[in-house]
Order: structure tokens, then C-alpha cells, then sequence
């Protein structure tokens, strides 16, 4: 254990306050889904799906490409600095990482029934929470570094909280491309 890490408080769960304090905190705690003192991964990937639904009928292919495209960086930088400022590698409370991957598998499964939806969330969280496999991996992979020791870790540490959600909804897509195909 470093030095500094000593003087540092320990992670406390965020408030409201702690919110709106900054527009990363808003992004990165899913405008407050990933407050709910419960399963908060749960709660942000079902606050993706009601989004997913909401924005549908204004978006078309091009829109939700170009809103996951920009939205890739811009969760990477908001995870990064909530993720800094509650001193933990990846905070739980963390849920835009589960909001874009699950709209990543929804983007790819529409046209799709409510059933098969339903069949994506569920694998989606098994994957997100389990982590099997290749999703464990992808956790792991930056999980190692002490963020606080550069500033480069802190960088890193974004795209650290989002690799494993990604790896994630690509199983997700892969098993229900799978059973599509039987």
C-alpha cells in the first residue's frame, strides 16, 4: 500500500449532491440509476432498456451509430474522473459502461420482439455479472494498476470500466446470433 493511498478517505457511496456536482458524475452514474443502493448494474441496464425504447422513435441506424460513437469517449473521460473522484477503480455506482453496452446489443438485435429483449437482458447481466470467460479476462485486465500512482492510470481507467461490458454485450450478441441461427 502506497503512501498516498493511506491519506486517501475510503470509497463512499454517492450522493445526489454528488451527482450534479460535475457532468461526468451525471454521465458516469447513468443520471442517477446507478445511485439505487441495490444492483446497480441491474438498475442501469434497466434504465437503458426504458431509454432504448423512449429514444426509438427518433432514431434510425445512422443516429444510434453516431450516438455510441461519441458516446464511447465521452463514458471513457466521465468514468475516468467519477471513478478518480471516489478513489475506486470501479466504482459500482458506475452504470453508463452497462447503459451504451446495452444499447450496443439492442441497436444490433432491432427489429426484435419484446421476448428476445428480455432474453438479451438477462444474458447481458449474466455475462456483465458473472463474468465468464473472456469477460472476466477483460475486467481483469486493468483491474491490476494502481490508478492512483500517474495520472495516465486514472486515463486508463475509463476504458478499463467499459472493456468488460463491451466483451459483454458482444457474448450477449454472439449467443443470441447462435440461437437465432438454430
Amino acid at each position: 500500500m502506497s503512501a498516498a493511498s493511506l491519506l486517501q478517505p475510503p470509497f463512499v457511496r454517492p450522493t445526489g449532491r454528488f451527482l450534479l456536482a460535475h457532468p461526468a458524475h451525471l454521465i458516469a452514474l447513468g443520471l442517477g440509476s446507478g445511485l439505487s443502493p441495490w444492483a446497480a448494474g441491474t438498475v442501469g441496464t434497466l434504465w437503458a432498456w426504458a431509454a432504448f425504447l423512449a429514444l426509438q422513435p427518433w432514431m434510425n441506424e445512422l443516429r444510434w451509430g453516431l450516438m455510441l460513437l461519441i458516446g464511447l469517449p465521452l463514458a471513457c473521460w466521465a468514468c475516468s474522473v467519477t471513478a478518480r473522484k471516489l478513489r475506486a477503480a470501479d466504482p459500482g455506482c458506475i452504470v453508463i459502461d452497462e447503459i451504451l453496452a446495452f444499447w450496443l446489443v439492442l441497436w444490433l438485435l432491432t427489429p426484435t420482439g419484446w421476448g428476445e429483449q428480455m432474453l438479451a437482458f438477462i444474458l447481458f447481466r449474466y455475462f456483465d455479472a458473472a463474468k465468464p470467460g473472456p469477460v472476466g479476462w477483460a475486467d481483469r485486465l486493468y483491474h491490476g494498476m494502481d490508478p492512483t500512482q500517474t495520472p495516465r492510470g486514472w486515463a486508463k481507467a475509463g476504458w478499463g470500466i467499459m472493456l468488460d461490458d463491451l466483451v459483454a454485450a458482444f457474448c450477449t450478441l454472439l449467443v443470441l446470433a447462435l440461437w437465432r441461427s438454430l
